[in-house]
């Protein structure tokens, strides 16, 4: 199935990752997790590979490869025990910077796509708020015009990358009394005056920096409104395809990488006089494991070639982001239980993927509000065109 979708060139780019994520990566997860802070020099030699520019024009640093090298980027990233890390690096890479591409202009592309595509800069995207979660629509957050500036205030949460980066692609409220009409997105620059990150303390991807970010009377130039006032909801609306497709990728990376591990585990630990990768029990229940892991990952799969050929797959990515991140929770947990005693230690893998797993159905859209969104598409017959053409 893997050939369908992945070239030769595809395979000798996942092999030249993988060397560089476990030489350059690997070594200092153990520290990130436990300090919770990504050193900035990770983030410069990301840039110098390259992998920040995957998917980007040429002219600003990009590589402009097709999303199969992104799926590669995505599954790789999932194996460096960190879905806090990984979570980072595709933040910035697949978050910001992509309405940095899409809505930018050419000044915003010079000032910041391409210095981001380099490693230089480190971009959050802030959506979320605190009274908000997945409803988009209701955010509070205003940016008011004052002449040739704007003027923002309130506040966004559950923002990765939200200390350490550079600028914010911000959605606010222009015109509050239109709803989703009056939204529009802004860049935002992290230095400006009255703006404060509060690192919050997450059960997983401990390595990531999560933050809750307030905007008090935060002014910035007229020109760093992106795109056309009030067209912020489309905006937003036109980027979860991909969003839910890179969480339903992870998702299956992870679950994949957990029976890899349970099953090299099993082909050593003994009991009752025999490996325990001989119990039936054992045997069946991964290789239920397996089989959903697998109908996922070629599911997923599909609905990336579509989306490489322009088509709008909201339906697809959000079925493939609801299963994924379901099928990894239970594969995780069922591994974790195989290990006995040693899945609840921290010294295996296990207990850390177990807790990063857990944030899939809650991140980038709960299940239960994708629940609903399939509901209107399956039951309602309601149908979705492209946002923004």
């Amino acid at each position: 199935m893997n050939s369908i979708y992945f070239t030769e060139e595809h395979n000798l780019f996942r092999e030249s990752l993988r060397d560089f994520l476990n030489k350059e990566v690997v070594p200092h997860i153990e520290k990130w997790e436990k300090t919770g802070t990504i050193e900035r020099f990770i983030w410069k030699k990301f840039g110098e590979m390259g992998f920040f520019g995957i998917r980007y024009p040429e002219a600003y640093g990009g590589l402009n490869l097709d999303l199969f090298y992104t799926v590669i980027f995505l599954e790789e990233l999932q194996k460096v025990k960190s879905a806090g890390f990984a979570a980072a690096m595709w933040a910035h890479s697949y978050l910001a910077m992509t309405h940095l591409n899409a809505e930018g202009d050419e000044r915003i592309k010079q000032n910041y796509l391409a210095p981001s595509i380099a490693g230089d800069m480190i971009g959050a995207l802030c959506i979320t708020e605190p009274f908000g979660g997945s409803d988009v629509a209701g955010m509070r957050t205003t940016a008011v015009k004052n002449g040739d500036k704007y003027v923002i205030n309130g506040s966004k949460t559950f923002i990765t990358n939200g200390v350490y980066a550079d600028y914010y692609v911000v959605a606010a409220k222009t015109n509050p009394e239109l709803g989703n009409k009056g939204i529009s997105i802004f860049l935002v620059d992290s230095k400006s005056n009255g703006i404060s990150a509060t690192k919050l303390d997450k059960l997983g991807w401990r390595a990531s920096d999560t933050a809750e970010i307030a905007f008090d009377n935060v002014e910035i130039p007229a020109e760093n409104l992106m795109g056309e006032e009030g067209k912020g909801f489309p905006y937003i609306m036109q980027h979860f395809a991909l969003e839910r497709l890179i969480m339903a990728i992870n998702a299956h990376a992870r679950a994949e990488y957990a029976i890899e591990y349970t099953i090299e585990y099993m082909s050593q630990r003994e009991a009752f006089g025999k490996t325990i990768n001989k119990f039936q029990a054992l045997r069946h229940t991964l290789v239920e494991h397996a089989t959903d892991v697998e109908h996922c990952k070629i599911f997923n799969y599909a609905a990336v070639a579509r989306l490489d050929k322009g088509e709008y797959v909201v339906k697809e990515a959000t079925m493939a982001k609801l299963k994924s991140t379901k099928v990894a929770d239970e594969t995780i947990y069922s591994c974790l239980q195989m290990l006995g005693g040693y899945g609840y230690m921290e010294e295996y893998p296990l207990a850390r993927l177990m807790r990063d797993s857990r944030l899939g159905p809650i991140g980038g859209g709960t299940s239960e509000i994708l629940k609903e969104i399939l509901s209107k598409m399956i039951i309602d017959n309601q149908s979705y065109k492209p946002a923004v053409k």
